[in-house]
């Protein structure tokens, strides 16, 4: 769930409370690297560094960015510098320790199984952040937004600390142009000197039965099983199936062509998991009888009292809905990925046009920029989000520029690490959650301000046989 909002506490409290709790990989080097300069409350992100096995590395982030007071009030976070397709030791070292952090807190002091969420439309970071989630012993990797074909092979690689590369997708390549790789090798970084590492089980978070057809029989290594993700889910959706067509607000049209047929995904005898819509006791039952082995769950979680969201977000959006007041859009143009994506209305927010245009576009976090071939035939790197500009300069189209919004700064002031922006600006958030927001009344009652993560887990099993 976003970035920050499945964190290790709620993570650690659906594990240990008998389910896979989840972690979310995505820019988790620029979260822990706030949390440090936020002065390490609780010490929980030495603790994990303590742990980590390449000390040099652990060494230079803290020297870095551990500030033990804190911030001064209207000091500016002090930024991650932006991946690129070589990037730096020292970058990569910093995302390996980061998903490492992540998932050593929410395996701690438990044995049961964890995962971790990264988007495979993020393409830099994520070998270097399989690496670090292994190093800790992470159980799961799931992963959507994309085709993650490669994944499966390049977790075998790392779990024997070998080298492991994906391709980089480059906008612009000829047909006689040599594809671009992604590289990862643990030897940088002395893995091999470490024994063999659990290799986690893979599950591919999909929309269609076809993804699922080709993924179970072309990727390089084994899958454990399936995400069967509907459109009614918070964050990225794929996109309509067919030619594009909007409803009367606006929002992508969904048709029967987008409808995954899970009896066709049953034939392919791997376990699955349905999600988008599917947190209510009912949808469990409804699952379960289509042969799955369960559901996955974000939104009843995300407003629970352990998740990484905001308090003031999490009271402000139940008691709106809970009222009645609460819309959710599937904004076909927010994110600069051109992936649909799901925005909370809320006052203050980027959701509302005015607080959007009042933002003065900047891309300093840049997690997703496209990379592109140049006319000099390099790589450059750029953002539909990102000023206007600079986007043209960069060959880029004008009309893909227009609503686009800075999701990575967004969802980071989600969780209270708006970034100072050089003019003085406060960076705003923009919420995100599933359709099921709105029916969020059958769990949560009027004048309940906090619940656990744990009540949602009762709730979804109440139904059930014991």
């Amino acid at each position: 769930m976003g970035i920050g909002v499945s964190n290790w506490r709620l993570a650690r409290t659906v594990s240990q409370y008998g389910q896979l709790g989840v972690v979310s990989g995505t820019v988790i080097d620029t979260v822990v690297v706030r949390r440090l300069q936020d002065g390490d409350i609780g010490g929980h992100v030495r603790r994990a560094i303590a742990h980590f096995p390449f000390a040099e590395i652990a060494e230079e982030v803290l020297h870095r960015y551990f500030l033990p007071q804190g911030r001064k009030p209207g000091q500016p976070y002090k930024r991650v510098p932006m991946q690129t397709q070589l990037g730096t030791t020292f970058h990569r070292g910093l995302t390996m320790l980061s998903n490492f952090v992540e998932v050593f807190l929410a395996k701690e002091g438990h044995n049961h199984p964890v995962g971790i969420n990264l988007l495979t439309k993020v393409q830099l970071p994520n070998l270097a952040s399989l690496y670090g989630a292994m190093l800790a012993g992470v159980n799961f990797v799931l992963m959507g937004a994309g085709i993650p074909r490669e994944i499966p092979g390049a977790l075998d690689q790392l779990a024997e600390h070998q080298a492991a590369a994906i391709k980089f997708d480059v906008v612009g390549l000829d047909s006689d142009d040599e594809p671009h790789y992604l590289r990862f090798d643990p030897a940088e970084f002395g893995g091999e000197r470490l024994g063999p590492l659990e290799r986690p089980n893979f599950l591919p978070i999909i929309a269609s039965n076809s993804l699922a057809t080709m993924l179970s029989k072309k990727s390089t290594g084994s899958i454990q099983g399936f995400v069967i993700e509907g459109p009614t889910a918070g964050g990225h959706n794929a996109p309509p199936r067919g030619p594009m067509s909007y409803d009367e607000l606006g929002q992508p049209a969904y048709g029967d062509r987008d409808v995954v047929d899970l009896e066709k995904i049953r034939e392919i005898g791997l376990p699955f998991w349905v999600a988008g819509g599917a947190g209510s006791p009912e949808r469990l039952q409804e699952a379960l009888a289509q042969g799955a082995a369960g559901i996955q769950v974000g939104t009843l979680f995300a407003y629970s009292a352990e998740s990484g969201l905001e308090a003031r977000y999490k009271e402000a959006i139940l008691a709106r809905t809970l009222e009645g007041r609460t819309r959710v859009f599937t904004d076909p143009l927010a994110s600069p990925t051109g992936f649909p994506f799901k925005v909370v209305s809320l006052p203050g927010s980027n959701s509302e046009q005015e607080c959007y245009k009042a933002r003065t576009r900047v891309c300093d976090l840049g997690y997703l920029r496209e990379a592109y071939k140049t006319e000099m035939g390099k790589i450059g790197y750029r953002c539909a989000s990102e000023p206007v500009e600079a986007y043209l300069s960069k060959g880029g189209k004008l009309e893909d520029t227009v609503g686009r919004k800075c999701l990575c700064n967004a969802l980071m002031a989600d969780i209270g690490m708006g970034q100072i922006q050089k003019n003085g600006e406060l960076e705003r958030p923009i919420i995100t959650s599933g359709d099921e927001l709105l029916s969020i009344g059958r769990f949560v009652k009027p004048g309940t301000a906090s619940y656990s993560a744990t009540e949602v887990v009762d709730y979804l099993l109440g139904g059930l046989e014991p």
